[in-house]
This record gives structure tokens, C-alpha cells and sequence, in this order.
């Protein structure tokens, strides 16, 4: 598994000085300060460092950091931006070019074959930013993830993860609860043997998970029209 092993960040590799400075951002660098503290707070398990699970877990997050933060894929060192193919939930395997016009991220992890009136968020009406900006108000305390547990090491690396925040924003019209939204899931990295680069990932979750969270609270739309006094009169004494 690739490590830049020259620091600057505690979780994910190639963040350092050197390296922020030389690379393509969409938005400018990350800072993690926030969700990492989430992270702490909330992890269920403290890998030691060097074990296998602590890797995995780095490699997780540098990976994601990547794809979400990064402009230009020959920027990336955890995969190999020519073979890398990422499959969904058994959903076809997309390559890099067709995540991006997608819109990447959010809008690839929440695919859905749902019929449009029953989609609580509808990545065919999202852009990479809008989609961001989405789930960044509804978890304005980020959004972590950890390593559960890991059952085969590389080159085919096989996971269990928790992703979990806190619901302190609202989300597409549906007023904030305050309360912990998580889920959990099974991941795959393929490494290449030779450049030991990610080739091939695989993620596996219950999508209804997060979303149903999300609006178990109602919306604004309900609570203004429970609200609104009756358009007939002679119901007011009803």
C-alpha cells in the first residue's frame, strides 16, 4: 500500500508542505481538522499504528481525499488513474471520467434506480459542487469513517467501515434532529502488484441508511402546511 511517510496530516498520506504546494485542488487543500475530531470523539476502534487495519484505514482516507479534493488525476498517488475502475453496490464499474461526469463522489455513491418522485436526493440534479454543499450543511461537523475490521490484506484488500455524523444542518428541505446519521458497509481495494496503486474498488451499503435519516424529522414544507390555519371556516372548531 503506497505511504508518502513525510507527515503533514494524522490519517491520510501525501499532504505534506511540499506536496500541497504541488498539487492541482479543486477548492483549494483540505482541512480535516474538523471531522477529525469527529473522528476521534466517535471511532469505535484505535488501530495501532503499523498494523494492518491502521493502514487500510490510512489508505481509505488518503484515497477518498483524493477523489474528492484533488483536480487533476495525474496528482494521484493512490490509484492508478489509466486502469482504476469503482464499482457501487454491484452497479457497473466506472472509470474516472465517468465518475467526473457524473459528479463524482456523492452523486456516484448514492446512484439509484428509484423512479424520480421517490428520490429524497437525485444525483441526476446534482453537480459535484452542489452535492457537496448538500451534505456539507446537513453535517456541518463532517462526516467520518473508520475501519471496522479488515479480512484479507493486499493485494485484494477487503473491509468492514462505519461512516457516521451528526445531523446539525437541514438537508433538502428537511429541518435538522441533531442526532447521530450512520451506516455501514463492505469495501474492496485491488492493488496493483507492481506499482502497488488501487486498480479496482468496490463499495457495498444500504443507501436508505443515511437518507432515511435525513428525513425521519419531516419537512419544512409539511410543518408549514400543519401549520397554516384552515382554509374552511367552519373546520376551525373541529
Amino acid at each position: 500500500m503506497a505511504c508518502s511517510g513525510t507527515g503533514g496530516d494524522k490519517y491520510r498520506d501525501y499532504l505534506s508542505e511540499d506536496e500541497v504546494k504541488n498539487t492541482k485542488w479543486r477548492s483549494g487543500p483540505p482541512s480535516y481538522d474538523v471531522v477529525d475530531k469527529l473522528f476521534e470523539e466517535g471511532r469505535t476502534h484505535v488501530w495501532p499504528e503499523g498494523s494492518l487495519e491502521e493502514k487500510v484505514q490510512r489508505l481509505m482516507k488518503t484515497w477518498e481525499m483524493e477523489l474528492v479534493h484533488k483536480a487533476d488525476p495525474n496528482d494521484y498517488k493512490t490509484l492508478d488513474p489509466t486502469k482504476f475502475r469503482l464499482f457501487v453496490n454491484g452497479r457497473k464499474g466506472l472509470s474516472l471520467e465517468e465518475t467526473a461526469k457524473i459528479g463524482g463522489s456523492y452523486n456516484v455513491f448514492l446512484q439509484t434506480s428509484l423512479p424520480e418522485k421517490y428520490r429524497v436526493f437525485n444525483p441526476e440534479d446534482e453537480t459535484f459542487v452542489s452535492s457537496q454543499a448538500v451534505f456539507r450543511n446537513a453535517f456541518p461537523r463532517g462526516f467520518a469513517i473508520e475501519i471496522l475490521q479488515v479480512y484479507s490484506g493486499p493485494p485484494r484488500i477487503t473491509y468492514r467501515f462505519r461512516h457516521w455524523g451528526y445531523m446539525d444542518g437541514p438537508f433538502k428541505g428537511h429541518p435538522p434532529t441533531g442526532e447521530i446519521t450512520e451506516f455501514f458497509g463492505m469495501g474492496t481495494f485491488e492493488l496493483d502488484e507492481e506499482s502497488n496503486k488501487i486498480v479496482k474498488s468496490e463499495l457495498f451499503f444500504d443507501r436508505g441508511e443515511l437518507l432515511g435519516a435525513l428525513v425521519k424529522g419531516g419537512s419544512s414544507d409539511e410543518a408549514a402546511t400543519s401549520e397554516a390555519p384552515s382554509a374552511c371556516p367552519f373546520m376551525k372548531g373541529a
